[in-house]
């Protein structure tokens, strides 16, 4: 037996280790760990602490005339422990800014221009008001309040003025009355028990224990009558009935629906079909009273999202993908007539996978939100004139944006578009885009589209005052051979601030691994995995899009399927050796690596393989896959694992797949020093595969720590949890590659 020492902020704890198989003689010595350390912090800093306390920005809603956006924020303090809510209203065109603070949270959007609507939700109850604006100057009159709902779990609201309705989500029991919901959650809260009884799968799913609660889709009309808004009493469930439930757990919100003046277009799992196994949803068309429900998908598709009315209200639009069971298949633009009842796709050929969709106002176009080569850019595609049977078109998709990750991409009168736009070096703030109009005429006419007619403007700086003096870099691309066939392969460096080329050996290195695994890092802001927090505790952050990667290429994205510590692997050691080639200014005996999910996988697949020579000294494994095969049962969506491996855990051929890349099986050769992080509340990979690695490690004498987080999901949350994590990362590394003078 030998004692390690396990230090928390504020105290430390001996923890025997056990280990038969290692003699405490010859086990791995852990440096003394600094009971003094603190993270780094300065003025040209970016602190872990820095990143947690910036405005959070959401992204812009744009009114109808255009002239002005809501765009709510989160700001968190340290002081009190809370994050507090606000609205800015940003005025378009000129970004005149007049901010409204949100004591009780809640949703926001527009009735009409001037007014908006706010729900609050305290004291178990849900209640709407408006907030009048007016300009000149921009300033916002005392909140009214109009009317309360009879549930707490409304959100993702949509209005039609028009219809004069309102929509939203909620939370409803099986019956579908919106009216006895809280009558049966008392019933069911007073049940005398907290058993939990399923007879299918799906009885967890993310971070939640299914109950006997779905959600659907509620309508109540909302209406102004001389200077008052008034909300009806009557609620329909336009899903009441048919066994849908809309939007689709745990991510969908507005984006998986939308209204027009008659009827509701939303996406749902398919009732016929276990949820837990299928990645298939279907298009929906109902009436706002919940009759002539029609399926518009041909019911032999995968998953779809982001379904939306023309503005004209002749068609509908939906992203669709082709294979069941793929969550990352490439998606292709849908268009269906609905006067004409045809359905054809526009992106058959388009070698990318929109992430949302939108019409053009004259509904002649459809710009498409959409990853390509490591940046969110905004496209626009041509509708073409409805063919007479259902077909396929190439429209030539023009990228009207070239830098950073954009959403809430919403055009506006005058050949304008508003939206969020963040970056490495920001979080979001809003832009607006003017020139479309003439980018649409050349589109049109079948013209190359002038895309430098567009003008870009920034409207807001809502973290520049937190930003002030951070010297944060905008990451460096890079290219190297990697084992796709004809393509390079891409990664970012990111480095600390003071870093200078040719000063050599002087800096420690960390190689950030995504998770997904189909993902990649963008040029994009995180409040969770932030490359130029780590930049800010000194070291060059080297960050690679391996195989498997998103916005390459659908093949390269597929080229990890069975392949897990394969092909992936080998691109991260390619790229590793060649910024090592490339970088004499990384100390190479000082280098250290991280990762999540799938990233928190190939730490310790490569804990496993030395042999690799990769040479870290110290890693960290975040919520990580430990046997690859156990998975298979384990986690909530089982479609992930049969589609990754080609078949069900015991099937032979998924079964040695995933076998032959389990990190389980490569334990006899765990010796760097690892520190573990996992959360209870993981659902997606259980922390049973945490708690795995971590006694792996403890009983070969390794040099290792377990992180437990018991409130936290698949990713941490909370900011103070979010602070422990960075300390503990960091304190971890810094054990191991202690920072040298420069």
């Amino acid at each position: 037996m030998r004692i390690l020492p396990f230090l928390q902020l504020g105290f430390a704890a001996q923890v025997p280790l056990y280990s038969s198989s290692i003699s405490s003689a010859s086990a791995p010595q852990i440096p003394q760990m600094a009971t003094d350390f603190t993270l780094s912090e300065g003025a040209n800093a970016l602190s872990p602490q820095d990143m947690l306390t910036l405005p959070r920005p959401g992204a812009p809603l744009p009114n109808d005339i255009g002239d002005l956006a809501i765009v709510p924020i989160s700001t968190y303090s340290f002081q009190d422990r809370k994050s507090h809510k606000s609205l800015s209203i940003v005025a378009l065109g000129d970004g005149d800014i007049y901010d409204i603070p949100l004591p009780d949270g809640g949703d926001a959007f527009w009735l009409d221009s001037r007014t908006i609507a706010h729900v609050v939700t305290k004291d178990d109850t849900q209640s709407l008001y408006t907030i009048p604006i007016t300009t000149s100057p921009l300033t916002s009159d005392t909140s009214s309040l109009v009317g309360s709902f009879p549930i707490t779990t409304a959100s993702a609201f949509r209005y039609s003025p028009s219809a004069q309705r309102l929509v939203f989500s909620a939370y409803v029991h099986p019956d579908g009355l919106v009216e006895t919901v809280k009558e049966q959650d008392t019933a069911y809260e007073n049940r005398g028990n907290t058993a939990l009884v399923y007879d299918q799968t799906f009885e967890r799913q993310w971070d939640t224990w299914v109950g006997p609660k779905s959600k659907a889709l509620i309508g109540v009309s909302l209406a102004k009558t001389g200077t008052k808004w008034v909300l009806g009493e009557a609620y329909v469930n336009a899903l009441k009935g048919t066994g849908l439930s809309s939007p689709v757990e745990p991510f969908g919100e507005a984006d998986d629906y939308d209204i027009s003046q008659t009827h509701i277009i939303f996406t749902a799992k398919d009732p016929q079909l276990p949820k837990a196994m299928h990645t298939r949803q279907n298009i929906y068309l109902v009436a706002h009273d919940g009759t002539n429900l029609r399926q518009l998908t041909s019911g032999i598709q995968g998953a779809t999202h982001s379904p939306v009315f023309s503005p004209s209200g002749d068609k509908v639009a939906w992203l669709e993908l082709p294979l069941d069971g793929h969550e990352s298949d490439r998606a292709r633009v849908v268009i269906y007539d609905l006067n004409k009842d045809v359905q054809f796709t526009i992106t058959e050929d388009w070698d990318r996978s929109p992430d949302s969709i939108i019409f053009s106002p004259s509904s002649a176009l459809i710009y498409a939100t959409t990853g390509d080569h490591a940046r969110v850019k905004v496209f626009a595609l041509a509708i073409p004139p409805t063919p007479p049977s259902n077909t396929t078109y190439t429209t030539q998709p023009t990228a009207l944006t070239s830098s950073g990750s954009i959403s809430g991409f919403t055009p506006i009168p005058g050949g304008r578009a508003t939206f969020a736009l963040s970056s490495l070096t920001s979080p979001n703030e809003v832009y607006e885009l003017s020139g479309l109009d003439v980018t649409e005429q050349d589109l049109l006419a079948g013209r190359k589209a002038d895309v430098e007619a567009t003008i870009l403007k920034r409207l807001t700086s809502f973290a520049t005052a937190g930003l002030q003096g951070k010297d944060l870099s905008p990451g460096k691309d890079f290219w190297f051979k990697g084992t796709a066939k004809g393509q390079d392969t891409h990664g970012y460096v990111i480095t600390p601030p003071g870093f200078q080329r040719g000063v050599n050996g002087k800096w420690p290195a960390v190689m950030l691994i995504h998770g997904g695994p189909e993902s990649a890092w963008f040029d994009q802001w995180s409040t969770r995995w932030n490359p130029n927090v780590f930049a800010s505790q000194g070291y060059v952050v080297i960050a690679i899009n391996p195989t498997g990667s998103t916005s390459f290429g659908q093949n390269f994205t597929d080229g990890i399927n069975k392949e897990w510590g394969g092909r992936p692997i080998q691109d991260l050691l390619m790229g590793w050796k060649y910024i090592l080639q490339e970088y004499p200014e990384i100390d190479q005996s000082r280098t250290v690596a991280a990762g999540a999910s799938y990233g928190g996988y190939a730490i310790n697949w490569i804990q496993g393989n030395p042999e690799l020579g990769f040479g870290f000294k110290a890693l960290v494994c975040h919520d990580g896959v430990f046997d690859t095969t156990y998975n298979g049962y384990a986690t909530d969506e089982l479609f992930f694992f049969n589609h990754e491996w080609g078949g069900r855990p015991w099937e032979p051929a998924a079964f040695e797949a995933s076998r032959k890349y389990s990190p389980a099986y490569t334990v006899a050769k765990w010796s760097t020093p690892q520190l573990t992080i996992h959360s209870s509340k993981d659902y997606r990979l259980p922390e049973g595969d945490g708690i795995a690695a971590f006694h792996a490690l403890q009983q070969l004498g390794v040099p290792s720590r377990l992180l437990i987080f018991p409130d936290e999901n698949h990713w941490v949350l909370n900011a103070g949890n979010s602070l422990k994590w960075h300390h503990e990362v960091f304190r971890w590394f810094n054990q191991f590659v202690r920072h040298k003078s420069a």
